[in-house]
Formats: C-alpha cells, structure tokens, sequence
C-alpha cells in the first residue's frame, strides 16, 4: 500500500503544491499557514527520497528524479527560512527552484524515453515550467508563470502516473 501511494500521490500532489504557491504569493495565505506547509513539504520529501531511494536509484530517468528531490530539500527548506525570516530573496529562490529543477528533469525525460511512452508530454511539461520560471524571474505574468508551471508539471506527472 505504501508503494502504490508513493506511485500515486504525486499526480494529487503537484497540482495542488501550485495552487497553494499561488495564493501564498498573492498574499491569500497567512505566512504561518505557508511556513508550515514548507516544513510539511521538507519532510514530506526527505520521507519519500528515504523511501524511494532503492526503486529509483538505478533507472536513469528515475535517478534523475530522485536527484530533483534531493536538490529539492534545501530549496524547500530555504523557502521556509525566507517565510520565517522575512527574506524574500529565499522564499523566491524556493519558488523559482520549484519550477526549474521539474523543468530540467521533464526536458531529460522527454528526450531519453521513446515517444510510445509520452516523451512528448514530458517535453511540453518540461517547456511549460520552464517559461513559467522565466516569467516568474522577470516579474511579468506573474499568474500566467504559475499557470504554466502547473500545468507543465501536472502533465508530466500524470503521464507517469498513467504510464507506469
């Protein structure tokens, strides 16, 4: 049961942890409310790359993703400093983290798996979030860097989901 929730979660998950940056940037969240969900989330992944490490360590496409999580941990845990502390520079660092690390991973996964296996998907997934981080940078469109974030990375997860 742990292992088909592993598998699972994640397609809930992202879609949701995008919906949540969102209103916290626009300020519809308390920061207490945004602090805990960076410790939840911190944990949440030091969990998941403890427990998942065995299954993806060997599969050059799950390696990846594994390293994402890992990378992961200190740019969730510096979101969590920067909404503790105040200092927006890395509550933006764990954001614009967020939409670049899946970005890079998506691109590698839509360009290693065959196309029968949706490389396509992962590739628009991976431009998605991509674009979504570059707007996020320069402070334009800032709903639309989130739109596109979400639904890049969204994609991309139920694609594996579905798939594997």
């Amino acid at each position: 049961m742990l292992r088909r929730l592993r598998e699972t979660a994640p397609a809930g998950l992202v879609p949701l942890a995008w919906l949540f940056a969102f209103a916290a940037h626009e300020g519809a969240l308390a920061d207490r409310t945004v602090l805990v969900g960076h410790v939840v989330m911190t944990a949440l992944l030091v969990a998941f790359a403890a427990l998942s490490y065995e299954d993806m360590r060997d599969h050059p496409v799950l390696r990846a993703w594994l390293a994402v999580i890992v990378v992961g941990i200190p740019v969730t845990a510096a979101g969590a400093y920067g909404v503790w502390s105040g200092d927006t520079a890395f509550a933006l660092l764990a954001v614009v983290g967020w939409m670049a690390l899946p970005a890079v991973a998506l691109a590698y996964t839509g360009r290693v798996l065959p196309s029968a296996e949706r490389a396509r998907v992962y590739t628009l997934g991976g431009a998605l979030s991509g674009v979504g981080a570059a707007l996020l940078l320069v402070g334009t469109a800032v709903p639309v860097a989130f739109l596109c974030v979400g639904a890049g990375q969204t994609a991309g997860i139920l694609a594996a989901t579905l798939t594997y």
